[in-house]
């Protein structure tokens, strides 16, 4: 088929290149000027792990195109919209330049997280300008894609949310992704609205957990109660399930924290509102400054002139992008009390470099063992695996004082102190 995705978003790139894969022509319809050299030269606009070389792969292979251009033609249009959220006025005008071909048949897929009930209103404008005999249908299909593996969740989904309330789109659908949907039938069939709520609320969920098993593990310290223990005996129970319960110094992503946001958004707009929603981002930006907190009351509040070794600035392990990640609040609560800091990250480092700017009082390392050279303390942000089991010798050896703050709780507690380090975790 001849297919168009819109947007520059990372759901549209993972999307034009997966579609790409399976045969499909595809012409990656840019709204953003800006990102066309980089794209052209089959570099992703998202840090997303293996998306540059899947990418252009698909761009030598003459199946993936990318333009600043896109004209309807009198053929059908199959079109996906995968627009940033604040990008709505942009996507009507598109939505507008397609209505302008009357007799053509329309098929639009919203990916794009816009609030619930755009998926309809853009079908109304779609058929605005429709002859009686052609077919204008606009589908929700939410973009449920996680950020450090985008292309899995796209090309080996686990479910599909499908708003849809036409036979003739949802078998036009089922045969664009039947490729990605062999093994079972993942697609799951309602109404555009409901598809669009359905992926707030999932994300709303997911942040709840967190947020409560963050507020479980600050319980825990002051009942001198080990939150491992209870997060596994939590996880054990059928009617829970050990995902999202890892309590931490919060969360970040640009996608993740930005459709919360847009849910609270959604429910104080209808005038329901939600104060579980908004506490649990409020529980989120606390936790983020857990670490500074531990910091600040071991040190006894003195913290000026002293160096502090970090581990860690994505916002999750597998990503070099730092949206919203713990670490930028921690470094703005260091820096505001005369702190210096010394950072290694395996991807993250270009990122944090353009994020901070021209400072004396950061130091970009190349190793982990760098960072602790005549380091105060050091305190693990970000659970990448070659973390998980350093040198410990060498790091005692390294710091000024063998101090420890495990924003992840990847390290056991007994076997540090044990060795000598005073060791604060989340919750132990």
């Amino acid at each position: 088929m001849h297919l168009v995705v819109a947007g520059s978003s990372l759901s549209a790139q993972v999307t034009a290149a997966a579609l790409a894969s399976t045969g499909h022509q595809v012409l990656l319809y840019l709204d953003q000027p800006q990102h066309f050299h980089s794209l052209e030269q089959g570099r992703s606009l998202w840090r997303e792990p293996g998306l540059d070389e899947f990418f252009s792969e698909q761009l030598n292979s003459g199946r993936l195109e990318i333009s600043l251009n896109y004209t309807p033609t009198a053929s059908t249009q199959r079109v996906f919209l995968a627009m940033a959220p604040n990008q709505q006025d942009e996507a009507v005008e598109l939505i507008k330049k397609l209505a302008a071909t009357p007799e053509t048949d329309v098929l639009l897929i919203n990916q794009s997280t816009f609030p619930v009930g755009t998926t309809e209103y853009l079908e109304a404008l779609l058929q605005t300008a429709g002859k009686a005999s052609a077919k204008r249908v606009a589908v929700s299909l939410p973009d449920l894609l996680q950020e450090g593996s985008a292309l899995i969740g796209f090309t080996r989904p686990n479910h599909l949310l499908l708003g849809c309330s036409s036979d003739w789109a949802e078998k036009e659908i089922r045969e664009i992704l039947r490729p990605f949907n062999r093994r079972r039938d993942n697609l799951m069939v309602m109404t555009p609205r409901e598809a669009e709520f359905t992926k707030l609320a999932i994300t709303g969920m997911l942040a709840t957990r967190l947020s409560f098993m963050n507020d479980l593990a600050n319980l825990a310290d002051s009942l001198q109660v080990d939150i491992e223990q209870v997060r596994q005996g939590v996880g054990a129970d059928q009617r829970i399930g050990e995902h999202y319960l890892y309590p931490g110094c919060g969360f970040g992503g640009l996608s993740f924290s930005r459709d919360v946001m847009s849910l609270a958004h959604s429910l104080e707009s209808s005038g329901v509102g939600s104060d579980l929603l908004e506490e649990v981002l409020a529980i989120n930006e606390r936790q983020k400054e857990l670490l500074f907190r531990k910091l600040w009351k071991y040190f006894n509040t003195q913290l000026q002139d002293k160096t502090f070794a970090i581990w860690g600035a994505a916002f999750k392990p597998g990503s070099d992008r730092i949206d919203n990640a713990p670490v930028l609040r921690l470094l703005e609560a260091l820096w505001a009390q005369g702190a210096k800091v010394k950072i290694h990250d395996p991807k993250a480092m270009p990122a944090l470099r353009e994020w901070a700017g021209q400072r004396n009082d950061i130091e970009f390392c190349d190793t982990p063992y760098d960072a602790l050279k005549e380091a105060d303390a050091l305190l693990l942000v970000t659970e990448w695996k070659n973390y998980w089991t350093p040198d410990f010798a060498q790091i005692k050896a390294s710091l000024k004082q063998p101090v420890i703050l495990d924003g992840r709780n990847i390290y056991d507690p007994n076997y540090l102190r044990s060795q000598g380090f005073t060791y604060f975790g989340v919750g132990r």
